[in-house]
């Protein structure tokens, strides 16, 4: 197949590459670089069969050179930092709203084959009964989440009125290797850095609130399905554990996995506006539907999380800065 990755040189966008890639197919990977690095698609860059553009989905005219003979589009491409969404309201909608409604346009302007877009838990906002289903209320607390509900709700729009094949996947906090640990990135991944570091993980509030964790290698066996499922997928389809665990917790596994209990504690400093207080994952759907099923439980995608950060972590964050 010929697939187009959007974010594809993004934490979850480059194992995609890796995969199809490896496995024959033609990748074209379009990344503006934003928060996607070439480090994690540098090795690629010798395959006859993958190409990587730097480029942005807001860029109509670029998107439809692109998407000529494309069977298949991973839409990843997003402002995906809940922070940065309240100090840039404007910049996260355009790219996570306008610049999906792009790639629906190109594709449907191409007759594409499939879509597949990246959403995620963060629609939802604090869950009001669990374990969440797909049906849960939208309440997104911030501008990341609430621009996310907005290309959610363009991609069934683009379903509905022209009867395109458009699946959109909410995957619940995935982690693991290639994740950013500075800025932006995901709390496993800075938590993982600042304890290896010697340094204490900074909690936002109590710690209480709590987080449904997805390891990167179940994230791209969730694409992969959607990918090879043969019925369009016209409702959104949850992927995570149904297991919750609290930030403070995880904290003190994180330090116990890297080896420095008694020589670090948390520190709690004040809580963010807008956080989400508790998110656990029905992805039962996902299970019937696709027969998806986790294979690591939070504690294993942790140990080699931090494997592979203490081998090549501090490693590729020297490149990537």
């Amino acid at each position: 197949m010929k697939l187009l990755i959007t974010g594809g040189a993004g934490f979850i966008g480059s194992h995609l590459c890796d995969k199809y890639t490896q496995e024959g197919h033609s990748v074209i990977c379009l990344d503006n670089f934003m928060s996607g690095n070439l480090v994690n698609v540098r090795h690629l860059l010798d395959y006859r069969n993958f190409k990587l553009i730097k480029g942005d989905i807001r860029d109509f005219d670029l998107l439809e050179r692109l998407m000529r003979d494309v069977e298949v589009v991973f839409n990843l491409a997003a402002q995906i930092h809940v922070d940065r969404s309240s100090v840039e309201p404007r910049l996260t909608y355009d790219i996570n709203v306008m610049g999906t409604q792009n790639i629906l346009e190109v594709a449907r302007l191409h007759d594409v084959r499939k879509v597949i877009h990246a959403s995620t838990s963060e629609v939802y906002g604090s869950s009001l009964y669990y374990p969440m289903d797909e049906k849960h209320p939208l309440n997104a607390p911030h501008p990341y989440g609430a621009s996310k509900i907005a290309a959610d709700r363009m991609c069934y729009a683009y379903i509905q009125t022209y009867g395109m094949n458009i699946a959109i996947a909410r995957l619940f906090n995935v982690f693991g290797p290639r994740q950013r640990d500075i800025g932006y990135g995901g709390v496993i991944s800075i938590f993982t850095r600042r304890v290896l570091s010697g340094m204490p993980p900074m909690i936002y509030g109590d710690g209480k609130q709590t987080r449904d964790y997805t390891y990167i290698d179940d994230a791209v066996k969730a694409y992969d399905l959607i990918l090879k499922h043969d019925e369009p997928i016209t409702e959104p389809v949850n992927f995570g554990s149904g297991k919750e665990v609290s930030i403070i917790d995880l904290a003190d596994k994180i330090i116990d996995y890297c080896g420095k209990t008694g020589d670090v504690k948390p520190v709690h400093v004040a809580s963010r506006q807008g956080e989400v207080k508790r998110l656990i994952a029905d992805a039962s759907r996902a299970r019937q539907l696709l027969g998806w099923q986790p294979k690591y439980k939070l504690d294993k995608g942790l140990r080699e999380f931090v494997q592979w950060y203490r081998n090549y972590g501090f490693e590729e964050r020297i490149k990537i800065e």
